[in-house]
């Protein structure tokens, strides 16, 4: 069990990953119902989560700061603070990417990785609510394993995306705006992958 002291950074990663979450789940919201004149709007919800995340990020840095006693090494808790964070912005970075250049149509390989990046964060969060026990948990390294699962499957679909979007793909601009689009939706199944792995770093370390 957690000491009482701890409890303080555990439900800050547990925030920072429903902040993924949400995210994740508003741009699945976007995607599958694609309205380029309700994008502007989407992206202001978005910023308002990604604006949450940040806020928690920084809380936790301060208490950091002073803290006599913390769960595991300082170095590792700024660490997963940060990787956590950073999968709300790359989420946040698909939309504002899609209203830079202008997307006006939806494509079936982008609701593929997104489904995807849906399915990492639930898993992100699923390790945070873990995290306190992480010592005696039976399941955690699992759900690594099944976030670096989805992560090299998305890395599939990226490439299968990139094919597709070059062999058929006749309007040279749209060429360019999915090609961003498709690489920025990488970014957010790589950066759950980070998460993954830093908190499989901390396990092996304190284990």
């Amino acid at each position: 069990m957690a000491r009482k002291n701890d409890s303080f950074y555990f439900d800050c990663f547990r925030q920072s990953a429903e902040c993924a979450c949400r995210a994740a789940h508003l741009l699945y919201e976007v995607m599958n119902d694609y309205d380029p004149q309700r994008l502007k709007d989407h992206m202001d919800a978005m910023h308002k989560i990604e604006q949450e995340a940040d806020s928690v990020r920084h809380r936790l840095l301060d208490e950091l700061v002073t803290a006599f006693i913390t769960p595991f090494d300082r170095e590792d808790i700024a660490e997963l603070s940060h990787v956590l964070d950073d999968v709300t912005d790359s989420i946040e970075g698909v939309l504002d990417r899609m209203y830079y250049d202008n997307v006006t149509t939806m494509r079936h390989e982008a609701l593929q990785m997104t489904d995807m990046v849906v399915h990492a964060c639930e898993q992100i969060a699923a390790l945070a609510d873990e995290l306190p026990q992480f010592r005696r948990s039976k399941t955690l390294r699992e759900r690594v394993f099944a976030v670096n699962t989805i992560e090299t499957d998305a890395d599939h679909v990226f490439i299968e995306a990139m094919r597709s979007l070059h062999t058929s793909e006749t309007d040279p601009l749209q060429v360019f705006a999915w090609h961003d689009v498709y690489r920025n939706l990488e970014q957010c199944a790589d950066d759950c992958e980070h998460v993954a792995d830093v908190v499989d770093s901390i396990v092996m370390k304190n284990s």
